[in-house]
C-alpha cells in the first residue's frame, strides 16, 4: 500500500466532499432545533385514520393563531409539530380542542425552551469546541516534541486540526443537505456528536503519527532515511487496527439507528459518518501531509 505514492488522488477526493460541504452549509443553512433557537416541540398521537396532516395543520393554525407551523410525519400515526413559543396554559387548551375534534389524541412529548437558554447553549458548546481544539494542539506539539526531522513537531499538531476540520465539516454539509431536503433539525445532540468526532479523529490520527514516530527512531539509528518509506510502512502497521476500531464502532451504531427512537436518529447517523470520515483521514490525509510538509532540501 503506497498511500504516498497516490496521495493527489486521496486530496482531490477530500477536497470535493470539503467542497462539496461548504457549499451545502452556505447555501442551505443548518436548520436549527429548539434546542438552539427556542420554540415548543409537540409530539402527538391521532390514531383516527380519516385524520389527514392539513386536518392536524388548520386546526392547529386556528387555535393558536401562528400561520408558520411546520409539522413531520412519524410512524404509528405520530406527529411533531413545532410552535414559535407557546404557554401551558395554550398547551393544555390546544390539547383539550384536539381531543374534542378528532377524538382518540394522545400527548406522545412536550418540550419548550426559550430562546435565551438556547443562545446560552449555542455559545457554551462554541467556547467547548474551542477550548477542546487548543488543548489538542498543544497537547499534540508536546507529545511529539522530541520528533524534529524531517518535520517539526508543531506541525504535527497543525495537521491534525486540518483533519479535524476534514471531518467536522463533512458531517456540517451533510446535514445542511438533509436540512433542505428533508426539513432535518440540528440540535445539541448534533454538538455533542461534533465533539465525539473530535476526539476520536484525533485518536485515530495520532495513533498513525506515533507509529511514524517510532519508525522515525528506528530508520534514524540504521542511519538510512526514506520518509517515504517510513510513513507507508506506519500506515500498513496500523491500518488494520484502524479500520478494525471503526468497523466495531459502526456496526454498534447500526442497530440504533435503524431501529432506535426517532430523536436519536440523526445523532447516530452523525457518528457513523464522523467515525468513518475520520478513519479515513487519519489514513490517507494527515500522514500524506506530513510528507508535503516535509522540507524540500536535502
Amino acid at each position: 500500500m503506497d498511500i504516498i505514492k497516490h496521495r493527489n488522488i486521496f486530496f482531490i477526493f477530500s477536497a470535493i466532499l470539503i467542497l462539496a460541504s461548504i457549499f451545502a452549509f452556505f447555501r442551505f443553512g443548518m436548520k436549527e432545533g429548539i434546542d438552539l433557537v427556542g420554540g415548543t416541540n409537540w409530539q402527538i398521537q391521532i390514531n383516527n385514520t380519516a385524520v389527514s396532516d392539513n386536518d392536524l395543520r388548520t386546526e392547529l393554525t386556528a387555535l393558536s393563531g401562528y400561520s408558520n407551523l411546520t409539522m413531520t410525519s412519524l410512524p404509528d400515526r405520530n406527529f411533531i409539530v413545532r410552535f414559535p413559543s407557546i404557554s401551558e396554559e395554550n398547551h393544555q387548551k390546544y390539547l383539550q380542542a384536539l381531543q374534542a375534534k378528532f377524538s382518540d389524541v394522545k400527548e406522545q412529548g412536550f418540550q419548550s425552551i426559550g430562546p435565551t437558554i438556547g443562545q446560552e447553549l449555542k455559545a457554551r458548546f462554541l467556547w467547548a469546541g474551542l477550548i477542546g481544539l487548543l488543548a489538542i494542539l498543544c497537547y499534540v506539539a508536546y507529545a511529539f516534541r522530541k520528533v524534529s526531522y524531517p518535520v517539526k513537531s508543531f506541525k504535527y499538531a497543525i495537521i491534525g486540526i486540518i483533519c479535524l476540520f476534514h471531518d467536522i465539516i463533512i458531517p456540517v454539509g451533510i446535514m445542511a443537505f438533509l436540512g433542505w431536503r428533508n426539513g432535518t433539525e440540528i440540535d445539541t445532540n448534533f454538538i455533542v456528536a461534533l465533539l465525539f468526532i473530535l476526539g476520536f479523529s484525533m485518536h485515530d490520527t495520532i495513533v498513525v503519527f506515533d507509529r511514524i514516530r517510532e519508525n522515525l527512531i528506528l530508520t534514524n539509528n540504521k542511519n538510512k532515511f526514506d520518509f517515504a518509506g517510513v510513513i507507508n510502512s506506519a500506515v500498513k502497521q496500523t491500518f488494520g487496527r484502524s479500520i478494525n476500531t471503526s468497523l466495531t464502532v459502526v456496526l454498534a451504531m447500526l442497530p440504533l439507528y435503524v431501529f432506535g427512537p426517532f430523536s436519536l436518529k440523526y445523532f447516530v447517523l452523525t457518528l457513523i459518518i464522523g467515525t468513518i470520515v475520520g478513519t479515513y483521514s487519519s489514513i490517507f490525509i494527515a500522514s500524506p501531509l506530513l510528507y508535503v510538509w516535509r522540507p524540500k532540501n536535502k
